[in-house]
């Protein structure tokens, strides 16, 4: 998707990137937003110790990085679904950059390859507080967002090419970037649970 939404790609379609991608912030926000808000609606009806939703979003991490790391011989679940690529030559740009970014950003809708998605909505869930819940899914949302903005360096075939070529040699680092931060994530959590 991010080799097809991009002003080379929009241009082809005779629509305008900035446009979809207004639409698409617009709506990996929003289902950023819902990804946050559902889970810290429930969790605000319990009334759980903040020492103890510390210690089980710690835990959450620790068992989220074990899956990510394939430890044990275990995975991730996750569905096997992405957006469908279709509605390219079906909607209009401002249509299809929101659908796609809602479904990006409620997290769920399709692949997970990193457990972080999860935690996102233990945190929701944990925070018990519906404004940290906002907040937590609306950076979430917002990230997945950020990462689709790289696509608007593109306004030349060999532009796309060299950008399919550069995201195939960082995907190995970033994603150990990623569980590295994850791992971070995990200390610093039970660092503030213990302190």
């Amino acid at each position: 998707m991010l080799g097809s939404i991009t002003p080379l790609g929009e241009r082809a379609r005779r629509q305008r990137w900035w446009v979809t991608m207004a639409f698409f912030g617009l709506g990996s926000v929003g289902g950023g937003l819902a990804l946050g808000v559902l889970p810290a609606l429930v969790g605000s009806s319990l009334d759980l110790d903040s020492t103890v939703a510390l210690w089980a979003l710690a835990g959450l991490v620790v068992v989220g990085l074990a899956l990510d790391l394939g430890l044990g011989g275990l995975r991730l679940p996750t569905l096997r679904r992405q957006v469908d690529e279709e509605w390219l030559g079906r909607y209009r740009g401002w249509v299809y950059g929101l659908g796609f970014g809602a479904q990006l950003g409620v997290g769920l809708a399709t692949i997970v390859t990193l457990s972080a998605t999860y935690a996102a909505i233990a945190a929701a869930f944990l925070s018990g507080s519906l404004v940290a819940g906002l907040a937590i899914g609306a950076a979430f949302g917002a990230g997945r967002w950020a990462g689709a903005l790289v696509g608007g360096l593109v306004r030349r075939p060999e532009q796309l090419a060299r950008l399919a070529r550069l995201l195939r040699r960082l995907d190995a680092p970033s994603r150990r970037l990623a569980l590295a931060a994850e791992a971070c994530v995990a200390l610093v959590l039970v660092g503030l649970a213990a302190a």
